[in-house]
């Protein structure tokens, strides 16, 4: 299993927001609930000491959440290793719309607190979640409110918790021994974590890849939308708890159960695109593959997730 393996890890910063609205209202749940909150909850202070404190939940006020995949605890790694998936989820409840966009784990950009230019995804091995968070923030120049970071150590068992995955397979291919034909499939944890992560035979290389991660995350969505996950509900919990850390405090969740459940209405998908090209490391290693985003771009993507937290 490669780091590539780790990707499909991302969900959820929406994911809690779709938990506390399912299950928040019953009262044994509620407690369960709250005990895997509060167990997943990690403050962090960020490199550069920016947030945005006075965001009115309460009220609804739209907000913004990085996702991290990342490839430290797995495969008897004990280094910080780095963040193979990064998606931005910004949450509007009055737009009825959530919106996910893939970064690319080779952009190349300032690392905000090292003093580097390099592959985004070095900011988590240089600094961890909070060199991550100000990184993104200034390459996207948005406030990213919160963070949830995942390994994948956990991510098969929550496809299978909530009963796997619908995704729409945009061409044949096969990995690892396994088939994926062309058209709907309803996928288990184990089909989930290969979908996700093959890459060599897409003909859009790694992005068509994070578009299979985000089919992923937009599946367990789905999924956890319906009541009949409420009879594995501990299984979920002690998955999510066990492999998840995240700095949105329990009162927060608790006011996301009315405020924010109409964000996940419309779940949209996009990705910041950039070109490749090879280059020297900072440390002198020769013919590093980067992704270079242009202004153009950037500002596409930039401006729309303005758009989304206005």
């Amino acid at each position: 299993m490669s780091m590539v393996k780790r990707i499909f890890l991302s969900i959820l910063a929406v994911m809690l927001i779709v938990v506390i609205g399912i299950i928040g209202y019953v009262g044994k749940i509620y407690f369960d609930v709250k005990a895997t909150a509060n167990e997943s909850y990690e403050a962090i202070e960020r490199t550069d000491g920016s947030k945005n404190d006075s965001l009115d939940y309460e009220s609804g006020e739209p907000f913004s959440v990085l996702l991290l995949g990342t490839d430290s605890g797995d495969l008897g790694r004990t280094e910080q290793g780095r963040s193979d998936t990064m998606i931005v989820a910004t949450v509007n409840p009055k737009k009825e719309t959530t919106t996910l966009v893939s970064i690319p784990r080779d952009t190349y950009t300032e690392i905000v607190g090292h003093g580097t230019t390099d592959k985004i995804n070095h900011a988590y091995a240089y600094g961890g979640v909070p060199m991550s968070l100000s990184t993104v923030e200034n390459l996207l120049n948005v406030p990213i409110d919160y963070y949830v970071q995942i390994d994948l150590k956990g991510m098969q068992e929550l496809v299978d918790a909530v009963g796997g995955v619908d995704v729409n397979n945009a061409f044949s291919f096969n990995y690892e021994g396994t088939d994926f034909p062309i058209g709907k499939l309803h996928l288990d944890g184990e089909k989930a974590l290969k979908y996700s992560r093959m890459r060599y035979d897409d003909p859009d290389g790694d992005y068509g890849r994070q578009k299979r991660q985000r089919q992923i995350v937009t599946g367990i969505i789905d999924q956890l939308k319906s009541i009949k996950t409420l009879t594995n509900y501990k299984d979920f919990l002690e998955i999510i708890g066990g492999n998840m850390k995240t700095d949105v405090p329990w009162n927060m969740m608790q006011s996301m159960v009315k405020q924010y459940r109409p964000a996940l209405k419309k779940i949209k998908s996009d990705q910041l695109m950039g070109t490749g090209f090879t280059g020297d490391g900072v440390t002198g290693e020769q013919g590093i593959s980067y992704q270079k985003v242009e202004e153009k771009e950037l500002t596409r993507i930039q401006n729309e997730l303005k758009e989304q937290l206005k």
